[in-house]
């Protein structure tokens, strides 16, 4: 069976110096391309590639992200990352399942990575997605949600607030809403230069805060920049909430 392949980097010599090495093999077919993390994302959902071969160090996401988003498909791709980082970098990201390739890449190489990756069932996918970038995420710039069917990439700039309600987090950015099945503990974890806990079921971007207020019946709320949300804080993150506002 051919297998499908999406190539993903932000030089378009290094994609077409990929799809060269493949345009002989007939157990693999090259069947989109992407110059970012974005549009690999975008890529893989539209056209479904078994495997992804895509570069580290790209623009507007890089491929650690764009592969922790490839996680959450239906039926997620193998990864491997092509860089021209030092072995001492690639230690981080390694793993037996998915693997990597230096710059320059040789077809010998290549194929036999293509070879190994399409043995990965899907749980072999997830774990080693999960276990390869879950330390990266502090980088991350995006927040991934499925809306209709689809993956909505929404910038973690554009992001006011995470509210928990049970198991899914409603995510309120500047253009609307969407709902997430991420944790908020996990979201906290990861965001916790950009965001600040101000209750337990709200996590509130640090620059959306304006200011404090008292609520009808006296409880604690935060004030947001353009967004006239009510959320209030509670007795046990008040004081951190204060003097987060008051040394800003």
């Amino acid at each position: 069976m051919t297998l499908k392949v999406l190539v993903v980097d932000d030089e378009e010599y290094a994609r077409e110096r990929i799809k060269g090495l493949l345009a002989s093999q007939v157990d693999y077919a090259v069947c989109a391309e992407a110059e970012n993390g974005v549009e690999a994302v975008m890529m893989a959902e539209r056209y479904l590639p078994d495997i992804v071969l895509m570069d580290i160090s790209m623009p507007a996401m890089d491929g650690l992200e764009a592969a922790r988003h490839m996680s959450g498909m239906d039926s997620p791709p193998a990864v491997i990352f092509t860089t021209a980082y030092g072995e001492y970098a690639l230690e981080a990201f390694s793993t037996k399942a998915t693997g990597y390739l230096m710059k320059p890449i040789r077809q010998e190489q290549l194929l036999q990575s293509l070879e190994q990756a399409r043995t990965l069932n899907r749980a072999q996918r997830l774990e080693a997605l999960d276990s390869r970038d879950g330390r990266n995420m502090l980088s991350r710039k995006h927040i991934c949600a499925r809306m209709r069917g689809n993956l909505e990439l929404i910038p973690i700039e554009e992001v006011v607030y995470f509210q928990a309600d049970q198991k899914y987090v409603t995510v309120r950015h500047k253009k609307g809403e969407v709902i997430i099945e991420e944790s908020l503990k996990s979201l906290e974890t990861d965001l916790a230069d950009r965001f600040i806990r101000i209750h337990r079921n709200a996590l509130v971007s640090k620059t959306a805060i304006s200011g404090l207020s008292k609520s009808s019946i006296g409880r604690t709320q935060v004030v947001l920049d353009n967004v006239k949300d009510q959320l209030e804080v509670s007795r046990r993150h008040l004081a951190e909430v204060r003097r987060f506002v008051r040394n800003r």
